[in-house]
């Protein structure tokens, strides 16, 4: 009888309903049941959606749209009681308390009067809450059905919301209290890169440093009303010396990070890795992207899929280990580090799984520390528990990587960009291995996108600080 319920939808007519006759339905408000309904509704009063002003106003909190509970008396009269067929006709409502995230409602529809001439009914209407108080009452009317129906009962797809600018505030929210850093800036000379430091330096993440033809920059700025007033700008003829001026700034330690502006990156990454005047150190320089997946449980984390091409096995060894200190800097004490290949057994016939099988035995001799390392495992079965589970593979990675070390830069920046176009990531970049962290964006980057990978720079230049003062 269970299995019958879950399966099909039916009313119950005209005759079948007696007056005091009733039926319920319980549900539980979410955040995301509200962001649903403003989307729906268009209804974006920020009472509902605005966390800081809510805080302000008379409920204190983000408080549901009234309108959500009255829809649940709806679902009730058109899919239970009577349920098919029904049309409404009237209804009459007062609201005496708010819905805040976590109220379950209870409805209440009862049967008061029933009327043969036309075969409408009315119902008395009660929402209370988990406290048992009176939150919506009221009255509807209906024109109940006067035929038996049943049908299949449909099954709706599943709704993600995904919040663009709470994920984006996550993401700036790192180095959330630190003070902001001097960040040099290399030719910004676009809109999107000179709005990435200013959006940047008014989130309270960097003081930027503009290096570049000075005339060029404040064109810029006055087309496209960006307030560059106060700012530092380091006057030079073009995006090469903009490039030297940059690390040099860096270098000598008037700067904290480095930043790319519209200038290519072999031009930046030249004058980073020079042997006279760079910023080198022992480590190899690689590139990280931290990925915010809505499909994912927790932040991503993508190496290398910007700087190094073919990545030797020796080479491979420093760029996981700069992206485990990241990830201990981001504040995981041991992150999962998968390395991918297209299988997930060592073949000969691929290098990258014999590669993987190699570095897994040199985390275990303690060549590369902090991170708990597994591969080959193919992508489904780094980021799939389910797909993991399938092929009969266990491990503390597999399912669930925080890290994914791609073969090659070719790999990585088609699965980087795939993330971000195609599953609506957000994503922040650093270069890491050199004397100062480096923000090195696409030139189709946006602005919230360099601003999002400042306040990595931000959080790493802090932890440097610490770290030389301890």
């Amino acid at each position: 009888m269970e299995q019958a319920v879950q399966q099909f939808i039916q009313n119950r007519t005209f005759d079948e309903i007696q007056v005091g006759d009733f039926a319920q339905l319980v549900r539980t408000l979410r955040p995301e049941d509200i962001h649903l309904f403003a989307v729906m509704s268009g209804d974006v009063n920020p009472t509902h959606v605005d966390p800081e002003f809510a805080r302000s106003s008379q409920f204190r909190e983000v408080v549901g749209h009234s309108m959500w509970g009255s829809t649940l008396i709806s679902t009730v009269l058109g899919t239970e009681f009577p349920g098919p067929g029904t049309v409404y006709v009237s209804q009459s409502l007062s609201f005496w308390r708010p819905i805040t995230i976590g109220d379950t409602l209870t409805i209440t529809v009862t049967c008061r009067e029933k009327f043969e001439h036309n075969h409408h009914i009315m119902f008395d209407c009660l929402a209370v809450n988990q406290d048992g108080l009176k939150v919506i009452d009221g009255t509807a009317e209906v024109l109940a059905p006067t035929e038996k129906i049943k049908r299949p009962r449909v099954n709706l797809p599943e709704v993600h919301i995904s919040d663009r600018e709470l994920r984006y505030s996550h993401l700036l929210s790192v180095s959330s209290g630190l003070a902001p850093i001097p960040i040099a800036v290399a030719h910004p000379c676009d809109a999107e890169s000179l709005r990435g430091p200013i959006q940047a330096a008014r989130a309270g993440l960097v003081e930027p440093i503009l290096i570049g033809p000075e005339a060029k920059i404040r064109a810029v700025a006055e087309e496209h009303d960006i307030d560059i007033r106060g700012l530092r700008i380091v006057d030079v003829p073009h995006s090469h010396a903009a490039a030297d001026a940059a690390v040099a700034l860096c270098r000598d330690g008037g700067a904290e990070a480095l930043m790319k502006g519209s200038l290519h990156t072999d031009e930046l990454m030249s004058a980073v890795v020079a042997k006279e005047g760079g910023l080198r150190t022992a480590r190899r320089i690689s590139h990280v992207f931290l990925a915010d997946v809505p499909t994912y449980p927790h932040p991503l984390m993508i190496t290398d899929a910007a700087i190094n091409i073919e990545p030797t096995l020796e080479a491979k060894v420093d760029i996981i280990q700069n992206a485990i200190d990241l990830a201990h800097v981001l504040g995981l004490a041991e992150p999962k580090v998968a390395i991918l290949s297209a299988v997930e057994t060592v073949t000969p016939k691929i290098r990258s799984t014999i590669e993987a099988a190699a570095l897994c035995k040199m985390a275990d001799r303690g060549q590369i520390k902090g991170g708990v390392l597994d591969g080959p495992l193919a992508f489904d079965n780094a980021v799939s528990l389910v797909a993991a589970k399938t092929k009969g593979i266990r491990s503390a990675v597999a399912g669930n990587a925080d890290i994914l070390v791609v073969p090659d830069l070719e790999s990585g920046n088609m699965l980087a960009k795939q993330l971000e176009y195609l599953a609506d990531a957000l994503m922040a970049g650093v270069v890491l291995g050199a004397r100062v962290p480096i923000v090195l964006t696409s030139r189709a980057d946006t602005a919230e996108t360099r601003a999002a990978s400042c306040a990595i720079v931000q959080l790493i230049a802090h932890k440097r600080r610490e770290a030389k003062i301890g």
